[in-house]
């Protein structure tokens, strides 16, 4: 088998419960079922081919608007930030003083006001970065940014959906690393639906859903994509999307904030540990959509929220290969959620590539001043990259100044870093 194909037969070394029949599984969540076809990876594939992600994208852009210095849409001039930056979206879906659209009361025809704020929020200055390829210190500063936000708007808003959108095949229209927070006066659709899940749940079983799901796939390690102290990122026994995950805490906590210094520094290594594992399945930047899901805010902060349970999703859209994608149309839209690869296969996939972030060949040249300058990147695929030289999982080689310059080629696994001080 080579990289890049997926089938049923790469996981039947490992017992997989009704690997070879169609059957129906049941999302809690969200009070649906999704129908599980395993049998049809075996089927040619005809369709679309997506052109792979390309890696050309420059440290720093002054045409792009969400590097450091940029000029945006609206005039206005970024900072020269070095950490992570907000701002106000130039073009937003909600607005804080929306009039009110009036409703003729019939129940056909009913409409109400929708107020709010988009913010974006860039995490890194270097636009060929991806949160990967961060450092753990860099995810951190991340997170933190987004539990002020929720505190900051949540005092306001009923919700404040976090979420990033990650390659052009997601829709990202900007390949700067960037998420997006959206605050709302409403609750949204599937917030309203997870909200009464979680709380019928609670008052039929006398457990939260996802602590009591999260303590039984820890259990049964069947689904177990990567886990620590304190997370775990689980291939969910519902998923609809291939490669779909559920971060999960192992504490029972309702929201961002609520989440200690500990916490958070694990949730920024677990994050870099599951986004290293999609990066490399495919030896591409992996594309998705992740938001987080928290209890309300706004007048529900003085609520019993304790059927909530602070989680995040995943929902990458590839299927079998980087180019090969996973379509919700016809049987999906009009009947039923339905998907190929079980999750025990997808686990048992992610779970059996390398550890290291696999940026695996590399041209560059050895400097008087900038230690390895290097062209590195995915398969051919070249991006400029300064990096220093992973010698073990743990173990990083400060390199020192060297007076020649020579061409040099090898094959290693290289993590960016910023330009080490010689």
């Amino acid at each position: 088998m080579t990289r890049g194909d997926v089938t049923p037969q790469t996981a039947s070394s490992r017992p997989m419960r009704s690997l070879r029949h169609q059957h129906l599984r049941y999302n809690p969540l969200r009070d649906s079922w999704v129908l599980v076809s395993a049998h049809r990876m075996k089927r040619p594939w005809k369709g679309q081919v997506e052109k792979p992600p390309e890696d050309n994208t420059p440290r720093h852009d002054p045409n792009n608007p969400l590097c450091p210095g940029s000029v945006r849409a609206n005039g206005e001039v970024n900072p020269e930030y070095d950490s992570t930056f907000m701002f106000d979206n130039d073009f937003p879906a909600l607005q804080p003083d929306a009039p009110d659209p009036g409703s003729d009361h019939h129940p056909l025809f009913q409409s109400k006001a929708a107020r709010g704020v988009c913010k974006v929020m860039c995490f890194h200055p270097w636009s060929d970065i991806t949160l990967p390829l961060m450092q753990p210190a860099e995810i951190r500063k991340v997170i933190d940014k987004w539990a002020d936000l929720i505190v900051e708007l949540g005092a306001e808003y009923t919700w404040v959906q976090i979420f990033e959108n990650k390659g052009a095949m997601m829709g990202c229209s900007n390949p700067h690393p960037h998420c997006q927070v959206w605050a709302s006066n409403f609750l949204p659709n599937e917030a309203a639906l997870a909200e009464r899940c979680q709380r019928d749940f609670l008052q039929k079983h006398g457990e939260p859903l996802l602590v009591q799901y999260a303590r039984m796939e820890a259990q049964a390690q069947e689904r177990v994509v990567v886990e620590n102290e304190h997370w775990l990122v689980v291939v969910p026994y519902w998923a609809t999307w291939p490669f779909q995950t559920l971060l999960l805490p192992r504490r029972h906590v309702f929201r961002l904030p609520d989440l200690t210094a500990q916490e958070r520094d694990s949730l920024a290594s677990i994050m870099k540990r599951l986004l290293t594992k999609y990066d490399n399945l495919f030896e591409v930047s992996f594309p998705y959509s992740m938001g987080w899901h928290g209890a309300p805010t706004g007048s529900h902060l003085q609520e019993d929220m304790s059927h909530w349970q602070l989680h995040a999703h995943y929902y990458p859209p590839l299927l079998r290969s980087a180019t090969i994608r996973k379509f919700m149309v016809g049987y999906e839209m009009l009947a039923n959620e339905q998907r190929d690869l079980t999750p025990e296969q997808v686990c048992f996939l992610l779970n059996n590539y390398k550890k290291r972030h696999i940026l695996v060949f590399a041209i560059g040249f050895i400097t008087v001043r900038s230690g390895f300058s290097l062209q590195a990147g995915f398969g051919l695929k070249l991006i400029p990259l300064y990096c220093i030289l992973l010698l073990t999982q743990e173990c990083f080689l400060s390199i020192f100044p060297l007076h020649l310059e020579f061409p040099l080629s090898f094959s290693s696994p290289i993590i960016p870093s910023s330009t080490p001080k010689l």
